[in-house]
Formats: C-alpha cells, sequence, structure tokens
C-alpha cells in the first residue's frame, strides 16, 4: 500500500449509514440523541474481539459495546471497558479537539453499553499505512520497519497532520494502550477520529500506539495551553466527571500525565518497560 489509498479499516468504521450525525450539532445535543433515542440492531461486528454491534437511533447509525460482551483481561478490571470509551470522550471534548466522537453509556437490547455515534471514514485517505522500506514519502513520518507476508522489507508510516498529531496527544494523557492504525478514522475533510478506547485510563503506564513519530518534539503552543487546562480541569469539574467512569485514582494518574508532558515540553518516546506497538498494529 502507499499513503492515500485505502488501508486496513477499523471494524466499526467505513459502512453506510442510514443517516450520520451532523458534526455541527451542540456536544450536548448529538450525546442527548444517543441517550434518549430507541436503540434497534442492525448487525453484529463479528472480527471485533469484544461484542461490537451496528445499530439505529433516530435513522442514524451507532456503534453498540454492551458491558456483558466485553472480553476479560488480565491488566484492566472486568466490565470497565465501556465506562473507558466514555472517558476518553469526556476528554476529547474538554481538549476542544472533538477526537472522539459522541460516545454515552446506555441500556440497549443486550443491557447497558457504549453508545457511539458513527462516522463515515474516506476510503480514499489513510492516515496510517505501510510502505516499501526506506520509502517514507514526504509529510509523512516513519515508526518502524518490518516484514510483511511475503517476507518482503517494510515500514509503517503516519501522516504529519495536526488533526492526527492532536489524536496522539490525547492518547499520552488518556494513557491508551490499543491505538491501532485501525483505530483511526478518516474523515473527508481531512479531520481525523480516533474510535475503540476500552483500553484507556490505566494509573500505570500502558501507552501503545502506531502514532510514535513526533516523540521528542517539543509541544506546540496550543497544545501546551490545552494540557494546562486539563491539568487544572482534571482537579476540578472534570476530574469528577471522569469518576464516574474511572477511579480516583486513575484520575489522578490522568492529571499527573499532564504535568509530566508540561514539565518536560515534549511528547514522549517509546519507553523499555512494556510493549509500546499494540499487535496487530492495525
Amino acid at each position: 500500500m502507499t499513503p492515500g489509498t485505502p488501508g486496513p479499516q477499523d471494524p466499526t468504521g467505513p459502512a453506510r449509514p442510514t443517516e450520520p450525525y451532523e458534526p455541527d450539532e451542540p456536544d450536548e445535543q448529538r450525546t442527548a440523541r444517543l441517550l434518549e433515542g430507541e436503540l434497534r440492531l442492525q448487525g453484529r461486528v463479528m472480527p471485533a474481539s469484544n461484542a461490537t454491534f451496528v445499530a439505529e437511533i433516530d435513522g442514524a447509525r451507532v456503534v453498540y459495546k454492551p458491558v456483558r460482551g466485553e472480553r476479560p483481561l488480565w491488566d484492566f478490571p472486568d466490565h470497565t471497558l465501556a465506562g473507558r470509551e466514555v472517558a476518553t470522550y469526556e476528554l476529547s471534548v474538554a481538549t476542544g479537539w472533538d477526537v472522539v466522537p459522541p460516545t454515552v453509556l446506555r441500556d440497549g437490547p443486550h443491557g447497558p453499553g457504549m453508545v457511539q455515534a458513527w462516522q463515515e471514514s474516506d476510503p480514499e485517505q489513510s492516515a496510517v499505512d505501510v510502505v516499501r522500506a526506506g520509502e517514507v514519502p514526504p509529510g509523512w513520518h516513519h515508526v518502524f520497519d518490518g516484514l510483511d507476508a511475503a517476507d518482503e522489507p517494510v515500514a509503517l508510516v503516519h501522516e504529519d497532520t495536526a488533526a492526527l498529531r492532536r489524536m496522539a496527544v490525547l492518547d499520552v494523557v488518556a494513557n491508551n494502550a490499543d491505538r491501532k492504525g485501525g483505530h483511526v478514522l478518516e474523515m473527508a475533510d481531512g479531520h481525523r477520529y480516533g474510535v475503540d478506547h476500552g483500553l484507556t485510563f490505566h494509573e500505570e503506564p500502558k501507552l501503545r500506539t502506531v502514532l510514535w513519530g513526533w516523540a521528542g518534539e517539543p509541544l506546540l503552543p496550543d497544545e501546551v495551553a490545552v494540557l494546562e487546562r486539563l491539568e487544572a480541569d482534571l482537579g476540578g469539574d472534570l476530574g469528577e466527571r471522569l469518576r464516574r467512569w474511572v477511579t480516583p485514582l486513575e484520575v489522578v494518574a490522568a492529571r499527573a500525565r499532564c504535568h509530566a508532558l508540561l514539565d518536560d515540553g515534549h511528547l514522549p518516546g517509546p519507553g523499555e518497560d512494556w510493549p509500546v506497538i499494540p499487535w496487530p498494529p492495525f
């Protein structure tokens, strides 16, 4: 594959929505629609590791992940992934960057679960891709080298755009342990949405991502301003809201990550104490 061609997609990614949620709606209005309308199932996404359904609310397509369909994990408490998805949406709203589509926790046909507004990605774009080794195109960042299914040397790369970089910053604060390439949805207008945030907010370092291209780069002025606001808000109203979905210690850890980012002044690089790339990377 080459950048700009369709790449591997998230299973909750491209499909034809009955009616998309309007991106210009206020957040309160969008989440109210998700919370209040009747949720009708349309089908199940079989490749997903946790039970994931395509559904419809008031004629608009959504993704529904019931809590009881979450697969147990050794390092995250059981039945907490849906709440972590909502917490990451709350964090995204607080940044003002609109990285995460509207997300709520509500009842559904299979019990309480995460419900998220569907986003139609552009099949002509690929924000994270695989190219021949040594052939990273201009405007893209190299992440790592490997071998493809035919044992040919390849490189995983991602675009160098403001929208994707904001996602990378959000992932650091949320401590996202599962930023795969397929968890990035490319919008036709250049915006980038991140999805599948069940593995976030752990109090221990867990950052696993394919978006390492900015490692070690200085924070930009707008990133500093957002992180300063987040650090303050996590000690106030935002922190209180997040405690509905994650533990108090996990909120404290998120605030500490903001402080550490601001104190260092650079985006972090891969650590040495845990795997830093999710597998598979897409």
